[in-house]
């Protein structure tokens, strides 16, 4: 069979992609890593370009202190690989044979008795069954914990990635705005999501690594379930939006929240006070800072707005950038702006920035922004009016 016709889908120049490798590499020897293994979608996208929807079954790629990347993944990728990631050496497994053995050759290739061998083990694409025969089978290595090592390089979007997210920040906005326009009472939720799913595709969209989250009525506190679509606005009702587009896999989240009249007592108190804490961390996002007076500084603002300091939030914002499903930040641990956090915060790092007050007022009220933390403090890159949207 004929090698398959490279077709480059590159959204980066090669000097960029040398760039990011070089930078974990550097890393790697501080550490005394020989190699680091990689199973995350994220990871193996931000170094290689391989944005394909494959990623559900196994895929590992191997990265030496010196020479090609070694990109483990099923036999019938090959043609995916050779477009997307032709700089790295491909080791295949076909259907009926077990993933770990290619992941064992790959390892061996790249490494000799006694190295130091970093593996992300954090991630949920690391199956069991592979990291259990990796370490019966390759034990002549020390295996050592990798996770984060690639997420710290890639935590700061170069202009090239920052231009990507403020693309994917107005088809967000659309989309939000597209939802928001066709709601009212007598409407269904499957009704505005297919808009917001039309909007989102038709403005330059690819699939998001999660799908929009849309409810209304009872279902605002299900933090991540959408629907149930057939639901029909009425009288009273509120609807929440929460969202992303995905540029070269880049998301720029919002959220917002629309209410069917008649308008509830005390939300344009509610809606002022979630903007100020928004502001609050907006205001706070400065190179230097650390998440954990980030965190502070909404809090503060909530404190004051309610009259007492009992409510809490897991965090008031996450660092949101490349994402496969299922999420759009990754399958590994969520890295916010939480009580006491220590992340150092620096100019490029993008964050989905959250102020929801719930259970505290007479009306709950959220929203939600992408910011980027520029040198002079943080750029709200999403813009749809934050203010109550009420509807008939």
């Amino acid at each position: 069979m004929p090698d398959p016709p490279t077709v480059s889908t590159e959204k980066f120049s090669t000097e960029e992609y040398a760039a990011r490798i070089g930078a974990v590499r550097s890393t790697m020897r501080d550490r005394g890593l020989a190699a680091l293994c990689l199973v995350g979608p994220e990871n193996i996208y931000y170094l290689l370009g391989l944005n394909h929807q494959g990623y559900f079954a196994f895929t590992l790629l191997v990265l030496p202190l010196d020479g090609p990347p070694l990109l483990v993944t099923r036999a019938m990728e090959r043609a995916t690989i050779a477009a997307q990631a032709p700089t790295a050496a491909h080791l295949t497994f076909g259907d009926g044979e077990e993933p770990a053995v290619a992941a064992e050759r790959a390892v061996r290739q790249a490494t000799g008795a006694g190295d130091r061998v970093g593996i992300e083990r954090g991630s949920m694409f690391l199956p069991v069954s592979v990291w259990d025969r990796l370490r019966r089978d390759v034990d002549d290595v020390e295996w050592v914990e990798g996770s984060g090592v690639v997420e710290a390089v890639r935590a700061v979007k170069s202009p090239a990635e920052i231009e990507l997210v403020r693309q994917a920040a107005a088809i967000s906005d659309r989309a939000v705005q597209a939802g928001l326009a066709v709601a009212g009472s007598g409407v269904t939720d499957r009704r505005i999501a297919a808009t917001v799913y039309a909007e989102l595709l038709l403005t330059g969209s690819e699939h998001p690594g999660f799908p929009p989250l849309i409810r209304s009525g009872g279902a605002l506190l299900h933090e991540h379930v959408t629907g149930p679509l057939d639901h029909v606005l009425s009288a009273a009702d509120c609807l929440f939006l929460e969202l992303s587009a995905s540029v070269g896999r880049y998301h720029a989240p919002l959220s917002r929240m629309l209410h069917v009249e008649p308008v509830p007592t005390g939300i344009d108190r509610a809606a002022e006070l979630a903007i100020e804490g928004l502001e609050a961390v907006r205001a706070a996002l400065r190179p230097g800072a650390v998440a954990g007076d980030v965190y502070a500084a909404w809090q503060q603002v909530i404190d004051t707005g309610l009259g007492h300091s009992r409510y809490r939030r897991h965090h008031c914002g996450y660092l949101v950038g490349i994402g496969f499903p299922p999420s759009w930040v990754g399958g590994g641990a969520v890295v916010g702006l939480r009580d006491g956090g220590d992340l150092v915060i620096r100019e490029g790092m993008v964050f989905h920035v959250l102020s929801w007050i719930l259970g505290q007022l007479p009306v709950d009220y959220v929203v939600s922004d992408t910011v980027v933390v520029t040198a002079s403090g943080g750029e709200l890159l999403t813009a749809t009016p934050r203010g109550p949207t009420v509807v008939r």
